[in-house]
């Protein structure tokens, strides 16, 4: 047999050359496409982190507005549920003196049919319900508040009953109003 010529190592040499040339050359591509890759990529995340930060910023701008106006609406009706409470407590006092005015304006008639004795007691109820208006007119809301945060601690059981009383007599004339 023949033995293989010089050109043929050659030949070899030569495609080993190529190759080697062709991976370096493709090892060489893949870094500048990875290095290009990652300089778009942290282009893309600097605007990502960019747009975040501009959402975050307006959420929370927007998160202060309603804040802001969340406190302003609570002030207003703080405002105005004191105002309804002063004129409740204001007509409240009216009618407990009118009351008085009422019971003493028909005691001549008590002490007639009833006796005096029932007068008496008339009168004293009178001005019973005369000076707890005068009180209440005397009084803050937030005294009043007290007083009654008082008068629970010190009679918790009446205080049940009162406002079992309050809220069936509520109940009746709201279901006579419906």
């Amino acid at each position: 047999m023949a033995e293989p010529t010089s050109g043929t190592g050659n030949g070899t040499e030569n495609a080993k050359s190529h190759f080697s040339k062709a991976v370096e050359e493709a090892r060489a591509g893949a870094l500048a496409l990875g290095k290009e890759a990652q300089t778009v990529a942290e282009g893309y995340l600097g605007k990502l982190n960019q747009a975040k930060g501009e959402w975050s910023n307006e959420a929370k701008s927007r998160s202060e507005d309603a804040k802001t106006k969340a406190s302003a609406f609570a002030d207003d009706a703080k405002v105005k549920a004191t105002d309804l409470a002063n004129q409740s407590k204001a007509k409240t006092s009216q009618a407990m003196v009118g009351l008085s005015k009422l019971i003493d304006d028909n005691v001549s008639v008590i002490d007639e049919k009833a006796g005096p004795k029932y007068g008496d007691y008339a009168r004293t109820a009178s001005k019973s319900v005369a000076d707890a208006a005068a009180r209440l007119d005397e009084k803050t809301l937030d005294e009043l508040g007290e007083d009654a945060r008082e008068f629970v601690r010190k009679s918790p059981g009446m205080a049940i009953g009162v406002a079992v009383a309050a809220g069936f007599l509520f109940g009746r004339l709201f279901k006579k109003s419906s």
